[in-house]
């Protein structure tokens, strides 16, 4: 709008624009002031003005930094079975310079180093199925080969394992895990050949992963999250539920695509469409709550929200000390924190009533739906109505304080993306998906993983433990 335009507007009109404009900028500085530690952007959003981590969410520890009594520690420890012993004698005395022998010893000092062994050629295996004719009518019987035996020429499971750890697990690009192979191995893989190896791999271990699905909706407590995709060119969505002994992914064109079966309690991050999941409790992620009161706390310089932060850090300590003390929060303590949360809450509601309304920015069209709401005003609804749901925490041990075990289940998902980019096709993500339900869950069971990978999927699944 010229100035021209402007002279033409009344006192009125002026007044409203110029409400509007400081709207808009506000809203402008606020998008300027989120970063990764004060809302949901993810690090990598923050560039090169990432900022200084000079505080932290959590409440002091009483503990010393470093490590704890009892813990084994990783020193690397010498062995009583080298695999060879290298003997060192001096040639010459060190004061005279008189010649020694080795039959001068009188004792000696040991030091140990610990290396790889040099590559050797791959171990190559020939399996001959032989012909027996009956003596008795003359028919000529073939034995078979053993499962697994299918080509004139193949690689075995052991590389099979290596290639998808490689792969699917440390998440290098197919054209390097080539290049890896070879340098080190003398093996020389194509991409084709690295991709038939995780098909194959995502075909046998389907059932795994479903049963692993099964167990997840049938668990007391299950974490879930949602993350975009890339498949094809086009966006779509990585879903995940896990728990602390098992994780599940799965690839869907839409958002709202949830898992069906669910019982329990479902740990989420307050994305709406998880409330019509039917028959569940709720429990939100509040370290996503923490994000949102400290730039309120930054930002707005809020004061009830700085109060809100503080009680759920001192909450979160609280639950966490009384859970190593192997007890239950006592319910006066619970009384308490709920009562503050109220009064904070309460505190909030009144000082964002009083505020003036917000007036919609310009030229947002006409007027539709309810009146604008500030942010700080939208998560104190969202706290007051959802109250079960924040603190379920502090009456139910399993319920985690964070929604963390999701988070960083997809975490590894977005660095696979990050590295290699999206998937060709929806297939490709689909195997990607099955093989790394397999290894996250196998890490999370404490199995060895390149075992796991060359193990009967029917033997892991009644290895699964639940709890």
């Amino acid at each position: 709008m010229d100035r021209a335009a402007l002279s033409q507007l009344s006192k009125d009109d002026l007044i409203s624009l110029l409400l509007a404009q400081e709207a808009r900028i506000g809203e402008l500085e606020r998008r300027l002031g989120l970063n990764s530690s004060n809302s949901a952007k993810p690090p990598s959003s923050d560039g090169l003005k990432k900022p200084p981590r000079v505080s932290s969410l959590r409440e002091p520890s009483r503990k010393k930094s470093g490590g704890q009594k009892g813990h084994p520690g990783e020193t690397l420890r010498r062995t009583e079975t080298p695999d060879a012993t290298i003997d060192h004698y001096p040639q010459i005395c060190a004061t005279c310079g008189a010649a020694l022998t080795t039959a001068m010893a009188t004792d000696h000092v040991a030091r140990q180093v610990f290396d790889l062994p040099e590559p050797r050629p791959l171990i190559v295996t020939e399996h001959r199925a032989h012909s027996c004719r009956c003596a008795a009518c003359g028919t000529e019987t073939r034995a078979g080969f053993p499962e697994g035996v299918a080509a004139p020429a193949q690689y075995g499971k052991r590389i099979g394992a290596f290639v998808l750890y490689l792969l699917h697990y440390q998440l290098l690009p197919e054209k390097r895990l080539a290049e890896l192979m070879a340098d080190l191995f003398g093996v020389s893989l194509v991409t084709a050949t690295i991709a038939r190896v995780s098909q194959d791999c995502a075909q046998r271990f389907q059932g795994f992963a479903d049963a692993v699905r099964d167990r997840v909706a049938a668990a007391p407590v299950k974490h879930m999250d949602e993350t975009g995709f890339r498949i094809g060119g086009k966006t779509q969505w990585l879903h995940i539920a896990s728990t602390v002994l098992l994780t599940f992914y799965r690839v869907s064109p839409k958002r709202g695509s949830l898992l069906t079966h669910v019982t329990g309690i479902v740990v989420h991050d307050h994305w709406k469409p998880y409330y019509t999941l039917k028959g569940v409790l709720h429990a939100l992620c509040n370290a996503h709550h923490l994000r949102e009161l400290k730039a309120l706390v930054e930002i707005e310089k809020e004061d009830w929200a700085r109060k809100m932060q503080r009680l759920l850090c001192r909450a979160c300590h609280a639950t966490n000390l009384a859970y190593e003390q192997g007890v239950a929060l006592k319910p006066s303590l619970i009384a308490l924190i709920e009562r503050c949360y109220d009064t904070i809450i309460a505190d909030g509601l009144a000082f964002h009533e009083a505020q003036p309304a917000l007036l919609r920015a310009a030229g947002k069209g006409k007027a539709r739906g309810r009146k604008p709401r500030r942010v700080g005003h939208n998560l104190l609804l969202r706290l007051s109505v959802r109250k079960p749901d924040v603190l379920r925490f502090l009456s139910n041990p399993d319920v985690p304080f964070t929604n963390n075990v999701a988070e960083r289940d997809g975490r590894m998902m977005k660095l696979r993306q990050k590295i290699s980019g999206g998937f060709r096709s929806e297939q490709g993500a689909r195997d990607f998906a099955v093989i790394r339900s397999l290894l996250s869950t196998a890490r999370k069971q404490g199995w060895n993983i390149l075992q796991t990978l060359t193990s009967q999927p029917n033997d892991l699944i009644t290895k699964l433990s639940l709890a």
